[in-house]
């Protein structure tokens, strides 16, 4: 075997341990090579649990093939096709999409969105439309009218107290 075959491998994934600090694997290598508990380097602030037949490249550093780590997956069953040169995206086996297309434009696709900000979420932006429905459970304030504190005459609402 050559230097480059024991350092270098492709392999499919089996197993997943999502579990651990650093996720571990268990891959069939080419020639029918398995192997446990392989370290699954990411990429600084990205994580996946990629699923069993997910194509990876296994490096076993000086050749020494009792400790590999996987440096990278990927799963053709699943990958978006047709990017333009410079765009960027992430996608899940079920669809869901966040594809930084070009001229500045990003996309997200997915059954539901949610936003969990501790403090505001805020828009500085000329246009907001929807083609559905803005459903709130506290006050809208536009240009400094309360929605709730808004009242018309021969109107039956009473302005709430401290808004």
């Amino acid at each position: 075997m050559s230097l480059m075959n024991k350092v270098f491998a492709r392999g499919v994934v089996s197993l997943v341990n999502a579990t651990s600090k650093l996720q571990s694997l268990q891959m069939r290598l080419l020639a029918g090579e398995m192997k446990d508990d392989m370290e699954h380097l990411e990429p600084y602030g990205y994580t996946s649990n990629p699923h069993p037949g997910a194509e990876g490249l296994a490096a076993f550093i000086g050749g020494d093939r009792s400790h590999g780590v996987v440096v990278c997956i990927a799963d053709r069953r699943f990958r978006l096709a047709g990017l333009e040169t410079g765009e960027v995206a992430l996608y899940t086996d079920e669809g869901d999409v966040l594809h930084f297309k070009r001229d500045r434009v990003i996309e997200i696709e997915t059954m539901t969105l949610k936003i969990k900000a501790g403090t505001a979420v805020e828009f500085d932006t000329p246009l907001i439309h929807t083609t559905g429905r803005i459903v709130s459970d506290g006050d809208q304030v536009a240009a400094k009218v309360s929605q709730v504190n808004h009242v018309h005459e021969g109107s039956d609402k009473k302005p709430v107290p401290g808004g």
